[in-house]
Formats: structure tokens, C-alpha cells, sequence
């Protein structure tokens, strides 16, 4: 299961709000890059694929998560949050199967 917080949820129904879909859903990903093997990828989707395992339903703003199959080896147990600093916004991502994390802290290993 992925988790979202609220601060999560509130960014990125507001960053729905300026897609051209606002029933998008959101699609979170791996993919092969970053300074370890993996890295998060946040995009909004209007389809499924054939490969899509899992949606999550969030009540608040009528959200829908997807994750595929593949990436729900890497993503289960995965909590989103989002926080600002005096740098700016950014979601984190806080993976129980990370056994390592760069300081970016969007890079992971498995």
C-alpha cells in the first residue's frame, strides 16, 4: 500500500488543478536514473495500462493513485509527504525498501 499525508494530497490536487484532465489520475513510478539505481517519478495519467496492479482511492478530492505491478515491488509500504523550506516545495518520499537513499533524497537502491 502507498500512503499520501495531507500536505501531500492538498500539492497535488493543486497541481491536477492545471492539468487539462481534472479526473487525472496520479501515476507514481521508478525508473533506472539518479545518483542510485532508481528514481520517483510523479506524472498524471488519464488511462490504465494492462499492466496497472494497483489503484489507491483517496476520499479527499476524489484522488486516485496508480502503480504498476513492476513498480509496486519498489513502491509497497512507500509514505508521500510534502514540505516546504526556505529552498522552496518538494515531496519526500520515506521507502521502507530502501536500503540506501541519496541526499536528494529522490534516488534509491533496493
Amino acid at each position: 500500500m502507498i500512503q499520501l499525508s495531507q500536505s501531500a494530497i492538498q500539492e497535488i490536487l493543486r497541481l491536477r488543478s492545471k492539468h487539462s484532465s481534472a479526473s487525472a489520475k496520479l501515476r507514481i513510478s521508478t525508473a533506472p536514473s539518479g545518483c542510485l539505481n532508481l528514481s520517483y517519478r510523479l506524472a498524471f495519467d488519464d488511462s490504465l495500462q494492462p499492466e496497472d496492479e494497483e489503484v489507491y482511492p483517496f476520499e479527499r478530492g476524489n484522488l486516485q493513485v496508480i502503480v504498476s505491478s513492476t513498480d509496486l515491488l519498489y513502491l509497497d509500504g512507500l509514505v508521500i509527504d510534502y514540505s516546504e523550506d526556505m529552498m522552496g516545495g518538494g515531496f519526500r518520499f520515506h521507502n521502507p525498501k530502501a536500503v540506501q537513499v541519496c541526499g536528494c533524497g529522490n534516488s534509491f537502491a533496493i
